[in-house]
């Protein structure tokens, strides 16, 4: 068996992503555990942008260029094309960040998933609108600063993992770039499985969180042993695995290395972990009553 890492590097050099950009980051990870036998579709987003202008490319796969709000159906499109022509080898893979998945893109993928089409999608969630100037979306998290809530965002951050368990997809997790080998393996599994696959994969995003370029790995791995972002996976929407037992550190040790979260008060700080402990428990309820042991 061919580990992930040991395949060829299919975001190269020359990219037009910011320094430290957790995005490009991830999605070489993804493309690696991928292979060369993928097509994959980009929006008009930071992920479109980096892979440079036409007539080159830093991609070295096939790339879509689709609408912004139709990256799963496009996909799909592409994945029954090749089903029609027999070439059964080939992997559709539909990259979208968090606007163009929780929020503009919500119906499309609804209506993709719930035909359960047979492509693997990845939302590249950096929690805000980064390409067109740092905008709220429907993931940024309480009290975050955007360029659109400069005193903080007053919702909560939605829950997507549980909208696509409300599809009965057959499978769904969580991602983190400080754990590239949970990953890779998650992609890996999506690859073998039919029907319609969906990773949420954490990407820190430098600019936008106000943090140095050197700490985005670092910052994921705290999203994770905070219990921010837990590393599981959903199958058929009903059986929940806990990949990692977060250590869990108090949450400010996460939020405090950002600049999105420097003016936070005390007590929003608590509230935050009120949340998160919250969040954690009914995962791990959720966990312990699907019939699957945490590994």
């Amino acid at each position: 068996m061919t580990f992930p890492e040991q395949e060829p590097n299919l975001l190269r050099t020359g990219h037009a992503a910011c320094a430290g950009c957790g995005l490009a980051i991830g999605m070489k990870l993804v493309l690696q555990a991928m292979g060369p036998r993928t097509i994959a579709v980009i929006v008009p987003s930071c992920e479109g942008a980096i892979g440079g202008v036409y007539p080159n490319t830093s991609y070295g796969i096939a790339t879509i260029h689709s609408a912004f709000e139709i990256a799963a159906p496009t996909a799909a499109g592409i994945a029954n094309a090749l089903k029609i022509q027999g070439k059964d080898d080939i992997q559709v893979l539909a990259f979208a960040g968090d606007g163009g998945t929780f929020d503009i893109g919500l119906q499309s993928l609804s209506g993709a998933t719930k035909n359960n089409e047979d492509i693997i999608y990845v939302c590249l969630d950096n929690e805000a609108y980064m390409n067109t100037g740092i905008q709220v979306s429907s993931a940024t998290p309480s009290y975050a600063w955007t360029g659109t809530t400069p005193e903080g965002n007053p919702r909560r951050k939605k829950n997507i993992m549980e909208i696509m368990a409300a599809h009965y997809n057959p499978y769904s997790a969580t991602a983190a770039i400080g754990f590239p080998r949970d990953l890779q393996q998650k992609v890996a599994k999506a690859k073998d499985i039919r029907g319609t696959k969906f990773i949420h994969m954490l990407v820190p995003c430098p600019t936008g969180w106000k943090t140095a370029s050197d700490i985005s790995p670092e910052l994921s791995i705290l999203a994770v042993e905070t219990k921010v972002f837990p590393l599981y996976e959903v199958e058929d929407g009903k059986k929940y695995t806990i990949n990692r037992e977060p250590r869990g550190l108090p949450v400010q040790e996460y939020l405090l290395k950002q600049g999105r979260f420097r003016h936070l008060k005390e007590e929003q700080i608590k509230q935050i972990q009120m949340d998160v402990d919250e969040e954690w428990e009914r995962l791990k309820y959720r966990a312990s009553h699907s019939g699957l042991n945490n590994r």
